[in-house]
């Protein structure tokens, strides 16, 4: 198996083009034809996780966090990330991150943080608008469920938990072939009347390539009619942040407690309380203030983040109870669950989660 292969895996549980514009994700070290000995899995990659993989024989790292961030102008050795992309390089260890795509999809990095706080009724804090687009193409009613089907299996019709969603509407087609036409229905030069069926699907960005070509190839005219509309209302299963309820209230220092214990948090940095018992928690995996006005504007009781700096703790304004839990502490399961996805669909090479504790960060 190629490395290219994994990491189309990876772009199906979470588009890379789901990523924010400042980052970074995929294939950053490598070679996309090598062959795959063996995955290492961590939250970040660093020199001593580079280490690991070459003692354990993989040669493809897989990481929640890029370690080429910013551009690199040259690769010298001077600071961490250069001497890590050195190593890898000289190791042919292929380097991919998955980062702000996992955190945006809805069974990414907030919703297993979701689970671990069994939360119920979750859904998006911050949901993204305009990454969907409607489909709309004019088939000929022999052939228009061989165009749906084919539409769907590349990926159109995705509606939450559903697939395959489309709306049909029949009607009478007309044209008129010129004399160079190789049309599959009618004569050069004679109007035809065909009976037609408009089939609509929704496609979201990131499927948007393989669906046309998928129509396209389905599609038995020489030339198609249709339309491609770009929508701007929100994807209510894709975007930032997630918020849930707990079962039952809880006093609110018993959940904190509860919190602390279950990421195994060093400190938990948090505002004055708000309510006596809380219920409706927001997240966000990583750095997460820039959601506060959003778990803010959706009720929250309290908002579980990490990276607050001192003066965004002010910007609660007793309207809820921030929680900064700390950024690793917040993202540490997402390595676990990624190691579990690969490993149920791939059986040819061994997929390892890493035995390196990246956080930088110590608590006395």
């Amino acid at each position: 198996m190629q490395v290219k292969e994994l990491v189309s895996y990876l772009n199906q549980i979470a588009p890379f083009s789901y990523q924010e514009p400042y980052d970074n994700s995929g294939l950053l070290v490598g070679d996309p034809t090598a062959g795959i000995k063996g995955v290492l899995v961590a939250l970040d990659c660093i020199e001593t996780i580079i280490d690991e993989a070459i003692l354990h024989g993989a040669n493809v790292i897989v990481t929640h966090h890029p370690i080429i961030f910013k551009g690199l102008k040259r690769i010298t050795g001077a600071n961490y990330v250069e001497r890590t992309v050195l190593k890898a390089i000289r190791h042919d260890i292929n380097l991919i991150a998955i980062h702000t795509n996992l955190d945006n999809v809805h069974f990414g990095v907030n919703h297993i943080i979701s689970e671990k706080l069994g939360l119920k009724h979750v859904r998006i804090l911050s949901p993204k608008a305009a990454i969907n687009h409607k489909l709309a193409v004019f088939v000929p009613h022999t052939h228009s469920d061989l165009v749906r089907e084919a539409m769907a299996k590349a990926g159109a019709g995705m509606i939450g938990s559903y697939d395959s969603c489309s709306f049909s509407l029949e009607g009478e087609g007309r044209f008129r072939p010129g004399i160079d036409a190789n049309p599959f229905l009618g004569k050069a030069g004679e109007l035809e009347v065909v009976r037609e069926v408009k089939v609509e699907v929704i496609v979201s960005q990131h499927a948007l390539n393989a669906v046309l070509d998928a129509m396209k190839a389905a599609h038995p005219y020489e030339e198609i009619a249709y339309d491609l509309i770009g929508l701007s209302n929100t994807n209510e299963y894709i975007g930032s942040g997630m918020i849930g309820t707990l079962e039952k209230e809880m006093e609110v220092m018993d959940f904190l407690n509860t919190v602390k214990r279950t990421f195994h948090c060093g400190a938990v940095r948090y505002t004055n309380p708000t309510k006596s018992l809380v219920k409706t928690i927001a997240v966000c995996g990583g750095s997460g203030s820039f959601l506060l006005k959003d778990a803010i504007r959706a009720k929250a009781d309290v908002f579980i983040t990490g990276d607050f700096k001192y003066h965004e703790f002010f910007d609660a304004e007793d309207h809820l109870m921030i929680a900064d839990i700390g950024h690793f502490e917040s993202e540490q399961y997402t390595s676990e669950w990624l190691v579990a996805q690969m490993k149920k669909k791939f059986t040819n090479f061994a997929v390892r989660l890493t035995s390196v504790n990246t956080n930088p960060i110590n608590y006395l």
